[in-house]
């Protein structure tokens, strides 16, 4: 016990962030739990303090349970993972091994003032407030024997057990290798209107909750490697050959770890003027040793773009996980922490791990720092980190080049030649599988699981890159900013981002937002025939005042012509019913542009010229200003057909892979 009040004697300023507001830090959390891993068990207790923040009194506590959504088949996440395809499902063919539960065994309730512990343990009941999924377990409901009235606080001792699931959604064992996330009880969020907003836990959604203090003692092996939210402020070891890690960490909305006997180590320091210094803690496996230096390179440009980009991080320590290989626990975000995602054979340029370690470490901002509501917002914070993760790694990196691997994924092949911009490394590719279907303001969880990462994800960056192109980066970033800065320690609503883009922008981005947000607008515009012929006047002329055909007319043929013109005609379509106005490009054979722009409101609109030269090349968004558009193949159009030319270049390509092939096999005869 001595020790114990030893370590609680440590100063916390370490792990203390920029302070929260003080209306929003209303859950804190005093937590000890111990692994036992050759059960695949979690033995935990915690107290929950909670403040009513709220006008309303609180008549019930709601808890989440995420684990709970893996306790069988019936539950409302396996439910709707089974709707994905067989390549997305996060389980094809569940074993024994697989399943896990959250159990609360004990609950009591202790209010301030003159009233007493109250046991609640009997009086929980689980509820399924999206879908009445009876079998559904995710939700626990504590009804109190007396309301927690406006700006009290409640203290809520719970024990519990978890059985650990084999890395479901980011989350589980494999082997050695643990890594917990949303492990433990949670409390879901006291709305102003006096509800609970406590979701359950779908296939397709993340996450919610309130930002509070998190003091959490984690009991592991002797000798294991054990990394978490927050700062260590202490580690005990016992004769039973376990060691206790107490971490802290203020101003949080939530808390994940990780434990492997196989994790190295190394620490930098991250510096930049004018930004806060950050001491930056990566565990690796072993086997990507050779990618330390791109782990924390990414990490820092991260830091550092977006910190000068949006707005500072706050917090003085950050911690990056390298998952055990096949583990599902890469690519997912959590205060202060974490994961990656790489291979043994990673080729530099192909975009892993850069990419996902981009995108991970701007989570701290996009989700860690601007706390919305994943469950029903989810493109708040993963479209707009998608859209800064493109524009970070091309200023980085440059444009990314594809990787093909070989021999079940082992093999990595890279294709210098074809280039990826920020279009590409916004997803593209997935929006166009689903570009019409879902209206982006449904609230998340309403998403179709198979459509649900293209919208929330994609279409977001993609509307948000055609604002950067129509606006420019300059007043894009001060939109991005001043939202990011309004919204810290907060939980913003898509109301707020749209009105500090009017207001900062100084335009009615009204009707952009109701066709890419709240309607599913499908953006197509094309170039649909174009033609330059010789100007010949045929039919009826006016000579000395008299009608007479062109054929009858004296000289008639006797032209004093000097140059031949050229009648051009283009005609653009509208092919979608998404409208915004588009760029249009005639380009001649000599090298004069006309350029102008058509409002895209009109199903078509023909351009008629005459010029000296023939057209050479006609195009509607020449510089795709609209990312949206789900064909570019149709947005140009050349008068001579060039086919020869891509036919040609791969060709040449090929025949040169081909000799490289045969000099190689003629070099091991």
């Amino acid at each position: 016990m001595a020790a114990w009040l030893a370590l609680a004697a440590l100063p916390f300023s370490s792990a203390q962030a920029q302070q929260a507001p003080p209306e929003t830090r209303t859950t804190h959390y005093t937590i000890q739990v111990k692994l036992l891993p050759e059960q695949r068990l979690l033995k935990g207790s915690q107290v929950v303090e909670w403040r009513n923040a709220t006008r309303e009194p609180a008549r019930e506590l709601w808890f989440h349970l995420y684990w709970n959504a893996w306790l069988n088949n019936r539950s409302t996440w396996m439910r709707e993972d089974s709707l994905r395809s067989r390549r997305r499902s996060s389980l094809r063919n569940p074993q024994p091994g697989d399943w896990s539960y959250l159990r609360v065994e004990s609950l009591k309730v202790e209010a301030g003032g003159p009233f007493r512990e109250s046991d609640r343990t009997s009086a929980m009941v689980f509820a399924s407030p999206d879908d009445g999924n009876r079998d559904d377990r995710t939700v626990l409901v504590v009804p109190l024997e007396r309301a927690v009235q406006p700006d009290e606080t409640v203290r809520v001792s719970i024990g519990w057990e978890a059985k650990i699931p084999r890395t479901f959604a980011r989350t589980g064992f494999r082997g050695d290798f643990f890594f917990m996330a949303h492990w433990f009880p949670k409390l879901g969020v006291f709305q102003d209107d006096g509800t609970w907003n406590c979701h359950q836990f779908h296939a397709a959604t993340e996450f919610f909750s309130d930002y509070g203090n998190y003091d959490v003692r984690m009991t592991v092996p002797t000798g294991w490697k054990l990394g978490a939210t927050g700062v260590q402020l202490g580690v005990i070891d016992s004769d039973d050959g376990t060691s206790t890690h107490r971490y802290q960490q203020d101003n949080v909305h939530g808390f994940a770890w990780t434990t492997s006997p196989d994790y190295r180590e190394v620490r930098r320091r991250f510096d930049h003027p004018g930004l806060k210094s950050i001491d930056i803690r990566l565990l690796y496996q072993p086997e990507h040793q050779g990618q330390v230096d791109r782990h924390f390179h990414a990490t820092e440009e991260t830091l550092k773009l977006y910190g000068l980009w949006f707005g500072e991080y706050p917090y003085g320590h950050l911690t990056v996980v390298d998952p055990a290989w096949r583990s599902g626990a890469r690519g997912m975000e959590y205060p202060t922490l974490y994961t990656c995602g790489t291979r043994y054979l990673n080729p530099f340029g192909g975009g892993a791990p850069e990419g996902v370690t981009i995108h991970e470490a701007g989570h701290q901002f996009w989700y860690g720092l601007v706390g919305n509501n994943e469950f029903e917002h989810a493109w708040l914070d993963e479209g707009i980190n998608t859209f800064a993760t493109a524009r970070v790694f091309e200023a980085v990196y440059g444009k990314r080049a594809p990787v093909y691997r070989f021999f079940r994924g082992f093999f990595p092949v890279m294709i210098p030649e074809i280039q990826a911009g920020r279009i590409q490394n916004s997803r593209r590719h997935r929006f166009l599988a689903a570009a019409r279907g879902e209206i982006p303001a449904t609230p998340s969880y309403l998403y179709h699981p198979s459509t649900s990462g293209a919208t929330s994800y994609t279409k977001t960056a993609l509307w948000l890159l055609a604002l950067e192109r129509r606006l420019g980066w300059d007043v894009l970033q001060r939109i991005l900013s001043t939202f990011f800065e309004n919204s810290r320690f907060r939980h913003p609503t898509p109301e707020e981002f749209f009105r500090v883009a009017n207001q900062v922008s100084g335009q009615d981005l009204g009707p952009f937002f109701e066709q890419v947000f709240h309607r599913d607008k499908v953006f197509d515009y094309s170039v649909e025939s174009v033609s330059s012929v010789k100007v010949e006047t045929r039919g009826f002329i006016d000579k000395d005042g008299q009608f007479l055909l062109l054929a009858e007319a004296p000289d008639s043929q006797d032209s004093e012509e000097t140059s031949v013109l050229y009648e051009t005609t283009v005609l653009l379509r509208r092919l979608g019913d998404g409208i915004l106005p588009q760029d249009v490009l005639l380009r001649f054979e000599d090298g004069e542009e006309f350029r102008t722009q058509w409002d895209g409101k009109h199903p078509w609109k023909l351009y008629r010229l005459v010029k000296p030269f023939k057209l050479d090349y006609a195009a509607v968004d020449p510089e795709l200003t609209n990312p949206l558009d789900i064909d570019f193949t149709n947005n140009s159009r050349r008068l001579e057909p060039q086919a020869n030319l891509p036919a040609t270049k791969w060709s040449l390509k090929w025949l040169i892979w081909l000799q490289d092939y045969l000099q190689t096999v003629l070099a091991l005869l």
